[in-house]
């Protein structure tokens, strides 16, 4: 998988397509939830685009401090769901770490994590702070890496 990082404003027409795509047909189709998946946020993110052979597979929105969180963040973290077996999850969010960190130094990474991906998140570093919560209808838990 080829790891590519770009502002919205350097993300081609395909790549917004294909990223939206994807995003809906886990977060919405997969997940049957109904939410407002694009949130007027997109612009102010940065995108992680995981691709093999052209095709979009995995993907992550990041943002820097108080643009979202507090501190800077990831989100929207998704992989195709028949790519899942390649441990494209892990490869996309090291990368999505690794880039944060260098951008903002000594600070604390933050996300929301849908629940039963605790271990997952727990595997990269982060811990849970706070109660579980509801988020568009999924449990979800604040996540914080120091």
């Amino acid at each position: 998988m080829e790891i590519q990082i770009k502002t919205f404003d350097q993300l081609t027409t395909k790549e917004l397509y294909q990223l939206l795509q994807l995003r809906s047909a886990v977060f919405v189709v997969e997940q049957d939830c109904v939410y407002q998946d694009v949130d007027g946020k997109d612009q102010k993110a940065i995108h992680v685009l995981g691709t093999k052979e052209g095709k979009l597979v995995a993907y992550t929105r990041m943002f820097g401090p108080g643009d979202y969180f507090d501190n800077p963040s990831i989100g929207r973290v998704v992989v195709a769901q028949d790519e899942r077996q390649y441990g494209y999850g892990k490869v996309i969010m090291e990368a999505s770490i690794q880039d944060l960190e260098s951008r903002f130094p000594e600070m604390a990474l933050e996300l929301s994590a849908q629940t039963y991906l605790l271990r997952f998140y727990n595997s990269l570093g982060f811990k849970e702070t706070g109660a579980e919560y509801l988020e568009d209808g999924i449990p979800h838990v604040r996540m914080v890496k120091q």
